[in-house]
């Protein structure tokens, strides 16, 4: 079985260790453009056209399944992956998990990209799925690009920023990016002293991979457990700044 994933960096991380955790066998392809991130900044129509290239190039390996482990790339990408790819590749895009949180009951807030906080898509995804929960938006502008390279002053500050702006008496936070999945605890740890003492985060890493495996009509165990690095559709090893964060350890030496 082999499973790819694409992003614009290392947000894939943590739904290919997901994967690896389900599956220890799976194959894994990890194609990203880093040097072109963030995308948020971009336009929808760049957006696009950056994520057609990350998924063309990881369906040139011919994977069983097509893990689009982004949210901005999911929100402006996702039906033109699936016109061109599907039915032959399955796509699986990545939604922010609010239905889940707002379902708790209590305030919830969504950390996201500045770009993604407040977008007509993430205002329809509370009014459809947060039900009648006090849900807020928190921008947290920086942080996924600290992530991606491994700075921690710089996450330790953007987390610190988002936490200032997140209200008190927060019973749920929702992760809108899948950078942030990797520096889970940190949020927890500056959201906890202000947030009700039963605090639960919400990243959409496990659910993905989940709807990855069912979107899968064969679960024979075929694969080897290898690891191939893409970077702008060209073999690569994962940059250094993925060591950084445990789910890299999921993940066997990678392979060209």
């Amino acid at each position: 079985m082999k499973i790819a994933l694409m992003d614009s960096g290392i947000g894939l991380l943590a739904a290919a260790a997901a994967l690896r955790k389900l599956r220890p066998d799976v194959d894994l392809v990890l194609s990203s453009n880093p040097a072109s991130m963030p995308w948020g900044p971009h336009t929808p129509e760049e957006v696009t056209e950056l994520a057609l290239g990350c998924a063309r190039a990881a369906a040139a390996l011919e994977p069983d399944a097509l893990v689009i482990a982004c949210n901005t790339a999911s929100v402006h990408a996702l039906a033109t992956l699936r016109a061109e790819l599907e039915p032959a590749l399955p796509v699986i895009g990545t939604v922010p998990a609010i239905k889940p949180a707002a379902a708790l009951g209590g305030p919830v807030a969504i950390w996201a990209t500045p770009a993604t906080t407040g977008s007509a898509y993430q205002r329809g995804l509370i009014r459809d799925f947060g039900g009648t929960a006090d849900v807020t938006e928190v921008a947290c502008p920086g942080l996924a690009d600290a992530i991606e390279h491994g700075d921690d002053d710089a996450i330790t500050a953007a987390i610190a920023n988002a936490a200032t702006r997140t209200p008190a008496g927060t019973s749920a936070v929702v992760l809108g990016c899948t950078h942030y999945e990797l520096v889970a605890d940190r949020i927890r740890a500056a959201v906890a002293a202000t947030a009700t003492p039963d605090l639960t985060l919400h990243g959409s890493a496990d659910a993905v991979a989940a709807q990855a495996l069912r979107r899968i009509a064969d679960h024979t165990p075929t694969g080897t457990a290898t690891t191939t690095v893409l970077h702008a559709g060209t073999p690569a090893t994962l940059p250094p700044a993925a060591t950084y964060y445990p789910e890299s350890q999921f993940l066997l030496a990678p392979t060209p």
